[in-house]
């Protein structure tokens, strides 16, 4: 049993929490903003401040929205690295820039601390019962003392390499995320402009040699109009501009998932970024002249 940190309480972050707790972790949690605990992690403390979360901590799980978050929580006066105790180990689950990711990991360096970049693949559910897939950067010391941690969450945990390989790893898989995405909803419209019937469509779709999770979960979702979030689109917009970000910096052409972002842009412009990334497909149904349910 540790005593953790726990910066972020989002949809992944509560998650992740409820699982530490149920391995009887200690978990000390605080968020940006002001957020009631659900009454399965009530057993966590809520904490009004950063220091409070942390002190006296050796380990430290941040789950942010991104860059921009990062460099909120992580850098500057009274954030963490400045009130981390000496020696602490920092999991940060946030997907990010890798570049960053290398930067941070420095930076906790320079202070005495020890940084992995941890991003996870999977939504709410795996969130919520423990199946995560943690994708980590940093040094293979400080991944060995925390992987039994993070398996109290994950479905697998996976070490990439140096800082920043995490990071860099979770972009890889997230590209095809986002292809798969637009490919199904694609493929979604022909079928209902068609008027193929979903069940025996579905039927056929779940058992090819080209189905994936992707498919025979959001195709089912998406032609009952079902798209409660488990990762908000807008995320998934963020993570697209990552991608091509960190390609050009790679001088790697990456065209289709330049079209993936711009898609899910039009997405968002319609007001669909606080629904599930498969609001996508919304968009798309639209574009193709296939009437709502």
């Amino acid at each position: 049993m540790s005593e953790i940190g726990f910066l972020g309480l989002g949809i992944m972050g509560r998650g992740m929490v409820r699982n530490l707790l149920q391995a009887r972790h200690q978990v000390s949690a605080w968020n940006r903003t002001k957020r009631a605990l659900p009454a399965d992690l009530s057993g966590a403390k809520l904490c009004a401040t950063i220091a409070e979360a942390v002190a006296g901590k050796t380990l430290v799980i941040v789950s942010l929205t991104g860059p921009d978050a990062q460099r909120a929580v992580l850098e500057g006066p009274e954030r963490l690295f400045a009130v981390a105790a000496s020696g602490a180990v920092i999991i940060d689950t946030t997907t990010t820039d890798p570049l960053l990711a290398a930067d941070l990991a420095a930076e906790a360096a320079k202070r005495g601390l020890r940084y992995l970049d941890a991003p996870v693949f999977g939504s709410r559910n795996e969130a919520w019962e423990g199946r995560l897939d943690f994708i980590c950067g940093g040094e293979r010391a400080t991944f060995d003392a925390v992987k039994p941690v993070l398996e109290t969450m994950a479905a697998t945990v996976h070490y990439l390499g140096a800082s920043g390989k995490g990071a860099a790893a979770k972009l890889v898989g997230n590209l095809l995320v986002a292809a798969q995405m637009v490919s199904l909803g694609e493929a979604l419209s022909i079928a209902r402009k068609a008027g193929l019937e979903p069940d025996a469509l579905m039927g056929y779709l779940d058992v090819t040699d080209f189905s994936s999770g992707l498919i025979r979960g959001v195709g089912r979702a998406s032609l009952e109009g079902d798209f409660e979030p488990n990762f908000y689109l807008r995320h998934i917009l963020k993570d697209a501009r990552l991608i091509g970000a960190f390609a050009r910096s790679l001088g790697v052409a990456v065209p289709a998932s330049g079209l993936a972002a711009e898609l899910y842009q039009g997405a968002l412009n319609k007001g669909y970024g606080d629904l599930n990334a498969s609001a996508l497909h919304k968009l798309q149904f639209e574009l193709s002249g296939v009437v709502e349910k």
